[in-house]
């Protein structure tokens, strides 16, 4: 028997795992009774997309230099610079009110399928989040990671797309798993990221 339990991405965004009814606890079925996948999702697909949320080659000014990862948290946008005036520019997902956050970082690491193993602090606002959830195709962190400095900040994939252009996690970027995949590849560790 296998049971849909829907979990916080980020502290905010919904992910789905499914498991074994032995693997079942009473936090998680709390859980999944309170943060259920609105209906109006179920049925999302990709190209529902918002296009400007699509990535893309765009001009783009910035005295950054090239390989630097620039998220503009107002715009929805994350910018990696190719070359002067010119980036790809993907759309992202953000903190909502009251988690998002500026300032410049690194990436220290990067995994590709990472387990979840959310912030105490995150717990502490939502004791219903578990202490860890395995990688695969609906973790919460989706198909990649890029970890920020020292932070619990990630930019990282989501199961749940239509969440790109909103405010919903607790601070971390959240991109298509294809988007994620795609600047994973191109990023490397020690790669500057700059969050406006």
């Amino acid at each position: 028997m296998t049971w849909a339990i829907r979990l916080a991405l980020c502290g905010g965004i919904l992910g789905a795992l499914i498991v074994s009814a032995s693997q079942l606890s009473a936090e998680s079925l709390r859980y999944d009774s309170v943060r259920a996948v609105p209906m109006k999702y179920r049925n999302w697909t990709i190209d529902k997309l918002d296009p400007k949320f699509r990535r893309q080659d765009v001009s783009y000014k910035s005295s950054e230099p090239v390989g630097t990862v620039v998220v503009d948290t107002s715009q929805h946008f994350l910018y990696l610079v190719t070359a002067p005036g010119k980036a790809l520019r993907y759309g992202i997902g953000v903190g909502k009110q009251g988690f998002l956050w500026k300032g410049t970082e690194v990436v220290t690491k990067k995994k590709e399928w990472p387990d979840w193993r959310p912030p105490t602090e995150m717990q502490a606002r939502d004791n219903r989040i578990p202490s860890f959830m395995k990688g695969g195709p609906n973790n919460p962190l989706g198909a990649r990671a890029l970890y920020l400095g020292e932070t619990d900040y990630r930019i990282h994939g989501t199961p749940q797309p239509w969440t790109i252009g909103t405010g919903a996690s607790y601070g971390c970027v959240t991109m298509t798993n294809d988007d994620v995949t795609d600047l994973y590849d191109r990023v490397p560790v020690g790669a500057r990221v700059v969050v406006n």
